[in-house]
């Protein structure tokens, strides 16, 4: 296996770095004099933008993003899935320029017929009778979470080490020394101790998951069907059965975050591999690019709730913690039709994963040519190397082969060259606008970059 010099490749990322500021000398600037924003950034995490600095938005279409120096690139990273059905699709903003121009009203606290149809399609795909929508699905996360610890009188949630489900609060844990959760490396000022809060177990490892769910104060398990935010990692062939088993087998409810991995398919890997969730997030991608999201449940834990609301122990239409006078707006609804309805169809799918097996295997095929010890996996229309092989099974393991340095560089030397990939991993998805010749532009310049590293 080739291994990569580290002083090779420090000097790379000095010559990319260089060149990251000979190209962008505008974004520079705004970036320089936003002394009115918190990390110089609209949200802090931009801040993982590598260069120092991040390019700023010009313009967007389709695939294809202009930055303020009018430097255009083949856009990867769709808004982590959020722009999955492109940069503003027309069919979307024809919709929404609709809602707020010729029918008015972007949020009145009223309800829209728009929303039966999206909550009916939603159903379609995924399964779950009933909805209520978010702005996001961190959102969703954090009000069905009260809802599953509402419907069986449990207080904790299981998740996944590493996991990712927004600035949810009890999704932030790592197994300790002895198995119990503690926080995560980095969490900002936790509220209270993860173990009051949380259990958490390793992805794929189905007998710990037992041993947890054992205890019998889980109220429900939350997870995605494959990890995203570290890295892809994909189940073991039998794992969903066995967690599904166990739930059954516990009394504990089954949540499925499905905002990243809706990239498998119309309905998620819930319709393509056959998952059965008692609760069901979606986020991002619904709305187009408009904030959306919503969180589906069974009629089962329905009634549950029901139970509990109609014997006065809480309050789910007023001030019990769940819902926001923004949520379901007019805007949102309306956006989520118009996208599920006509842009992110069923018939999208097939050719997106077509792109994202052609991304892949162009990456494998540098991989191999170059003998280097690093993995490409695909999840539906979406894909990600990590510098690792074989690829990891869990979520400290995806952790522990993060690479910053390799990172930087590659991302420097894709956006240089007008690709861009995900800033805080190597994450690219496909949207109906991408071509057979977006790709192949990205397998030129990784192929290049990976040429300049090894020598």
């Amino acid at each position: 296996m080739t291994t990569i010099d580290r002083d090779r490749l420090h000097t790379l990322i000095a010559r990319e770095r260089a060149l990251h500021e000979q190209r962008n000398p505008r974004s520079a600037t705004e970036y320089g004099r936003a002394g009115h924003l918190f990390g110089r950034v609209p949200m802090t995490w931009m801040n993982k933008w590598s260069g120092g600095f991040p390019m700023y938005l010009a313009s967007a279409h389709g695939n294809h993003i202009v930055d303020l120096d009018g430097n255009e690139y083949v856009d990867f990273a769709m808004g982590d899935t959020g722009a999955m059905a492109g940069h503003s699709p027309r069919e979307t903003v024809e919709a929404v320029r609709a809602r707020m121009d010729e029918l008015g009203g972007i949020t009145t606290m009223l309800p829209t017929a728009d929303a039966e149809w999206v909550g009916a399609e939603l159903q379609r795909r995924f399964g779950m009778p009933l909805w209520s929508f978010t702005l996001s699905a961190t959102d969703a996360n954090r009000w069905a979470v009260r809802l599953a610890r509402l419907a069986t009188g449990r207080s904790k949630i299981l998740v996944f080490a590493y996991c990712y489900h927004g600035s949810v609060d009890e999704t932030f844990a790592v197994p300790g020394t002895d198995g119990v959760a503690t926080s995560r490396p980095g969490n900002v000022a936790p509220p209270v101790d993860l173990a009051l809060t949380t259990r958490v177990v390793e992805f794929n490892d189905i007998e710990a998951l037992r041993r947890e769910l054992a205890h019998g104060d889980v109220a429900a398990v939350l997870a995605e069907p494959a990890m995203t935010n570290i890295g892809i990692v994909l189940p073991d062939p039998g794992f969903w059965d066995a967690v599904a088993a166990a739930c059954r087998e516990t009394g504990t409810l089954l949540m499925i975050d499905e905002t990243h991995t809706i990239s498998t398919g119309p309905g998620g890997a819930t319709q393509a591999w056959g998952l059965q969730p008692d609760i069901f997030v979606i986020g991002k991608s619904i709305g187009g690019g408009i904030p959306s999201g919503a969180y589906g449940i069974t009629e089962d834990v329905a009634r549950r709730i029901t139970g509990h609301t109609a014997a006065g122990e809480a309050d789910i239409v007023d001030v019990g913690g769940v819902g926001g006078t923004l949520a379901g707006n007019a805007l949102s609804v309306a956006a989520m039709r118009a996208t599920l309805e006509h842009v992110l169809t069923d018939d999208t799918w097939p050719r997106m994963i077509e792109l994202a097996t052609r991304f892949r295997e162009g990456v494998e095929a540098v991989i191999a040519r170059y003998d280097l010890p690093w993995t490409c996996t695909q999840l539906g229309a979406r894909a990600e190397y990590r510098f690792t092989n074989p690829a990891p099974r869990n979520g400290s393991t995806a952790a522990s082969a993060a690479d910053g340095d390799l990172e930087e560089y590659l991302h420097l030397a894709c956006s240089n060259r007008g690709v861009l990939i995900t800033p805080f991993h190597n994450m690219a998805l496909m949207c109906r606008d991408t071509t057979e010749a977006d790709v192949d532009r990205h397998t030129e310049v990784f192929a290049q970059a990976v040429a300049d590293l090894v020598g």
